[in-house]
């Protein structure tokens, strides 16, 4: 994908539960007055448990195609917020009241004076059983006083936020409900919680995603891969400033959902390319976590943000040593290019840059971008997602016209440009085609050379040579690789110096001698680099 300079491219009485109320598309539905529910309580005072000191606060307004209305409300009790208090009024078209949703029990009737201080619920909140389970624990704000009614007796009770790490390594936002009249900590409520959300993706069918929920909203947060985050830029490109100096640079708009479902498997839903990003991000990480023992792309447990919608027909894909970033495809030709080899390529050129740091230029720029290609392969095959077979074909899925995606290792110069043999010519081509040396390499010590069919492609490759090679399988050819951009490569490496590089790593891994070793040296050969 694209590199520019040091970047890298490519919630009816009493029920507690609510039911989804909406107009149908055309219809025209009278708007209700604020006031209407409001007057509807106060004429039926018992409906939503009277009580001297209460009052209301009018939120959110549903109203059904018949003039039906459902208005949420926050319950108040002589100025305090009431947690457990909140209700949901429903009205017919007539204004007349049909029911009230709610789990307030009975009526409130609690003195609303503390007895503990703030101060001194804020210092028991930070020294409570929850708390002394998160790291880095810290109070946020002042203490609320409020009327807990989440309990089978509303209490009177200061509420307590702090933050810190879960034990995971999630953040925490933790609500501690300290009792006003004695000091007892009544509960805590973890605001921050892992769990697992739907995916209805672009290009790998339905899948778990790792999601965040804050309150009763979902977000594209992936506690499990160090909080990495993925947003919306809007069709919004970055600025000159941006690009040059880092100045004005946004990373777009948080996207939230409902529930944990993100996406519905086609472009009408722009959440879609998202749960792309979010899956391949994850399996990414999971693939160098598991297989190569690095613990994400800095190496150091944090997480990179993507940004999806990228510009207006945007026909790429980057990485800028900070984040990635996805075009949306000019919608003809290609779609999104958040096809999950293409993600795990971008995320490869973040670990390239923390481990060898390959300039992006010369035969170690085409070295740096094989790499890409190297591992986003393999995050493809270490997925197994029938909906995206492995192979060996790049960006085949966002490519609408010939399915055949940008590149291909068994025979790199299929696209016109590339190259499947070094000559003294390769250092001064552009990064992308000079790559094809070190990409036909790695296929030629993965699978060998011939023709066949992998992930229901035909693969066909030859040799430089016309040797015969027997490929060792491509996770054995994948560590040695890892570990020669780990521990031999450096800035400037050459074909020939990544040659020497693999061989150590071979022999590091297999011994020298082994046949993992001499398959190293009879594939390099294979592609002119003796």
């Amino acid at each position: 994908m694209r590199i520019t300079p040091a970047w890298a491219a490519l919630g009816l009485a009493t029920l507690a539960t609510s039911v989804a109320f909406s107009v149908p598309a055309g219809a025209e539905a009278p708007q209700p007055k604020k006031d209407d529910a409001v007057g509807a309580l106060n004429a039926h005072p018992g409906a939503a448990r009277a009580a001297d000191g209460q009052a209301f606060q009018v939120g959110r307004t549903i109203v059904d195609a018949d003039g039906t209305t459902h208005v949420r409300m926050q319950r108040t009790y002589h100025g305090l917020p009431v947690v457990g208090g909140d209700l949901v009024v429903h009205q017919a078209a007539s204004g007349d009241l049909v029911g009230v949703s709610q789990t307030l029990r009975t009526s409130l009737g609690l003195d609303v004076t503390p007895v503990v201080p703030a101060a001194r619920a804020e210092a028991l909140s930070l020294t409570s059983k929850a708390s002394r389970t998160i790291s880095k624990v810290k109070q946020q704000g002042n203490a609320t006083l409020l009327v807990d009614a989440t309990l089978a007796n509303p209490r009177l009770a200061w509420r307590v936020m702090s933050s810190g790490l879960q034990a995971d390594g999630t953040p925490s936002r933790l609500a501690t409900y300290v009792d006003a009249k004695t000091g007892k900590v009544l509960r805590t409520e973890q605001e921050i919680v892992n769990v697992d959300g739907h995916g209805d993706t672009l290009y790998s069918g339905d899948v778990t995603i790792p999601v965040t929920l804050s309150g009763s909203t979902y977000t594209l947060t992936d506690p499990v891969h160090g909080n990495s985050k993925t947003t919306d830029m809007g069709n919004k490109e970055d600025s000159v400033l941006c690009t040059l100096l880092g100045i004005g640079c946004t990373n777009g708009t948080a996207i939230n959902s409902p529930d944990n479902t993100f996406g519905n498997g086609t472009n009408s839903d722009r959440q879609s390319a998202a749960a792309d990003a979010v899956y391949g991000a994850a399996k990414t990480w999971d693939y160098f976590k598991n297989v190569h023992g690095r613990n994400g792309i800095f190496g150091n447990g944090t997480g990179a943000p993507s940004r999806v919608h990228y510009g207006n027909g945007y026909v790429n894909a980057f990485w800028d040593g900070e984040k990635m970033t996805y075009g949306d495809g000019d919608g003809v030709e290609f779609g999104p290019l958040v096809a999950l080899d293409v993600a795990g390529h971008e995320m490869s050129h973040g670990v390239t840059e923390h481990t060898a740091g390959l300039t992006y230029s010369g035969e170690s720029g085409g070295l740096n971008e094989a790499t890409s290609d190297i591992f986003g392969t393999m995050v493809e095959f270490y997925a197994a997602n029938s909906a995206d077979p492995g192979d060996y074909f790049i960006g085949e899925q966002f490519d609408l016209k010939n399915h055949a995606g940008f590149r291909r290792m068994d025979k790199p110069s299929s696209d016109g440009a590339s190259q499947d043999c070094w000559t003294t010519g390769t250092k001064n081509l552009d990064v992308h085609y000079s790559s094809g040396v070190g990409n036909h390499f790695f296929y030629l010590l993965a699978e060998g050379s011939g023709a066949k069919t992998i992930g229901g492609k035909a693969h066909n490759s030859p040799t430089c040579n016309g040797s015969t090679i027997t490929g060792i399988g491509r996770d054995a050819a994948a560590k040695i690789w890892f570990r020669a951009l780990d521990v031999y490569m450096t800035s400037g490496t050459t074909y020939a110096q990544a040659r020497t590089a693999t061989l150590n790593a071979a022999k590091d891994l297999y011994g020298q001698g082994s046949a993992q070793y001499n398959t190293v040296a009879a594939a390099w050969s294979a592609v002119s680099v003796g």
